[in-house]
């Protein structure tokens, strides 16, 4: 077996070879072998995984021409004869997913025109880009369901290599990036693309092809599907989610939508009468504060330390009281986990000048904050107790 061959053998789950070479790099040890059915990463198509020996294979890579093969730890002896043995469920995945993509590539290209102009094979799902600015449902619908006839004909998918010289007589979905010896992946009237992965022997083996969801990104469509086995496994992944949820909602599937659309009318119409509630309790707390307050030369002080309360709610209070008192300052501290806030506001008649006190104060706790001369706010660490900051509030007035 050549080094080139481990291209097209896609159905080897395991052969045996010798190690040329053992190194280490900064990705750790690797074996250079002297034949191998372990696919690289490359082409948008992720590296097999297996075992050499009583190792495993945890990546695959070609360098500087060479394919190294690393390994969780070096061999202490590389002499003889070594069986390879190839993640068969993981190889048989990428050939599914990576001839997929070839098939809707070529669908979305002869039902609308629409060109693939990159690709990429995750773990769970796979992504094209379109060279188009926008696509409808109506659009993703035609291809995929030319995609799928094309996979329920068994069409072969044949490989062949060529040279650069014989390009012109095949109709080539785009120009190969290589120009010495080009590998073609082949389904007869249907698609021609050059391409080093690894695919099955049939459009039948792809399964089916689904796609799942697609956005806009830089300029063009990035479109998100599956193929092969991984549409038995979303299948399985949602329809266990929409039992599951038929189960809480007490609501059969079909009536799941308009069930849920009426359960977050309610939600939203108990959160508007619980801020209404909110906004009263707080008006009854600024009350209570207005009758605390303590005189100073010039105005009345009303100052309060709180844990766990949000700034939000801080400036309600602050500002009901000053706009009932105009001759009031008013000073609030809360603290909430490592972090310290403060609300400062004053009413029209005190001349004091809030934004000169606090910015005194926000260097103290590593903080910052904004605002004008009759209100302010912001926050720090909480270097020092709530009470502390309070009182160095009141004494910076």
């Amino acid at each position: 077996m050549t080094v080139k061959q481990y291209y097209q053998d896609a159905y080897m789950k395991s052969f045996q070879t010798s190690i040329q070479d053992q190194q280490q790099d900064e990705s750790g040890w690797y074996v250079v072998l002297e034949q191998t059915a372990f696919y690289p990463i490359g082409g948008g198509q992720p590296h097999d995984t297996g075992t050499l020996k009583d190792k495993r294979i945890i990546n695959v890579e070609e360098v500087n021409g060479e394919i190294r093969h690393y390994i969780e730890g070096p061999f202490k002896d590389i002499s003889g004869v070594f069986e390879g043995q190839i993640d068969w469920e993981r190889r048989f995945d990428h050939m599914q997913q990576h001839a997929g993509q070839h098939i809707l590539s070529a669908a979305f290209a002869e039902a609308l025109q629409y060109e693939t102009i990159s690709f990429h094979l995750g773990k769970e799902f796979l992504t094209i880009d379109l060279d188009v600015s926008d696509i409808n449902e109506s659009d993703a619908l035609q291809a995929e369901a030319l995609a799928n006839r094309i996979i329920r004909e068994s069409r072969p998918i044949e490989t062949k290599w060529i040279t650069e010289a014989e390009l012109s007589d095949y109709p080539m979905r785009k120009q190969p990036s290589v120009t010495d010896e080009i590998r073609l992946v082949i389904i007869p009237d249907f698609d021609y693309n050059g391409c080093g992965g690894t695919h099955p022997r049939s459009t039948s083996e792809v399964g089916a092809i689904k796609i799942l969801d697609w956005e806009k990104h830089k300029g063009h469509i990035r479109l998100q599907f599956v193929c092969g086995d991984r549409v038995l496994n979303q299948l399985h992944r949602k329809h266990g989610l929409l039992k599951e949820l038929t189960g809480v909602l007490q609501a059969p599937e079909e009536n799941m939508v308009p069930t849920i659309e009426r359960m977050l009318a309610k939600q939203k119409e108990q959160e508007k009468a619980l801020e209404g509630l909110k906004e009263v309790l707080l008006t009854y707390e600024a009350e209570g504060l207005l009758g605390k307050g303590t005189p100073q030369e010039g105005y009345t002080l009303i100052k309060k330390a709180y844990s766990d309360r949000s700034i939000q709610e801080l400036q309600k209070i602050a500002q009901h009281i000053v706009a009932k008192r105009e001759e009031t300052i008013v000073l609030l501290v809360v603290q909430n986990d490592q972090k310290l806030q403060l609300v400062t506001a004053k009413g029209s008649s005190p001349s004091v000048n809030l934004r000169e006190v606090a910015q005194k104060v926000f260097p103290l706790i590593n903080g910052k904050g904004g605002g004008k001369e009759s209100f302010v706010q912001g926050g720090g660490e909480a270097v020092m107790s709530r009470e502390e900051l309070l009182e160095t509030l009141v004494n910076q007035l």
